[in-house]
């Protein structure tokens, strides 16, 4: 019998699966948008961020069957493809920094589940990690400009 905790626990890990599938998807992309333009460093950080995010999807999905939950395959709401680069890192930090205080709440609300509090913490230090590198880059092109920057991501 679930709990009501361990409802919000499963769905929680099922928002989880269904947006950061599609973030994935959507970082896979652009990935490949980047590497049409030739900046190889972007597009390698991308396609292993995506490999990253499905890595924590299935480990979501397993926690849910652990917990005798039912996974679902729900649709995601539909995501942006930027060709800036720039505009790009803008957009994706501020999903870093949206998504983060939603899933502090859910670390929380797991702190009796230890293994799910346990997987949750280190998918909230990867996205933190994920957020900061954002930031730091945000802040470099305000220091070097844009076009130097583009060119150390070439």
């Amino acid at each position: 019998m679930a709990t009501k905790n361990n409802k919000k626990i499963l769905a929680g890990l099922q928002t989880i699966v269904t947006a950061l599938s599609r973030q994935a998807d959507g970082h896979a992309i652009q990935s490949r948008v980047f590497a049409s333009e030739g900046f190889t460093r972007l597009s390698e950080k991308y396609a292993e961020h995506a490999a990253e995010e499905r890595g924590y999807v299935d480990k979501c999905i397993d926690r849910i069957l652990d917990l005798g939950g039912e996974v679902r395959l729900e649709a995601g709401q539909a995501g942006k493809v930027i060709k800036d680069p720039v505009e790009w890192v803008k957009y994706d930090y501020q999903v870093s920094r949206d998504g983060l205080a939603w899933l502090a709440a859910l670390v929380e609300e797991s702190r009796s589940d230890f293994a799910t509090y346990d997987m949750l913490k280190d998918y909230y230090k990867d996205e933190e990690e994920d957020m900061y590198w954002g930031e730091t880059q945000l802040d470099l092109i305000a220091m070097i400009g844009k076009q130097n920057w583009l060119v150390q991501q070439l």
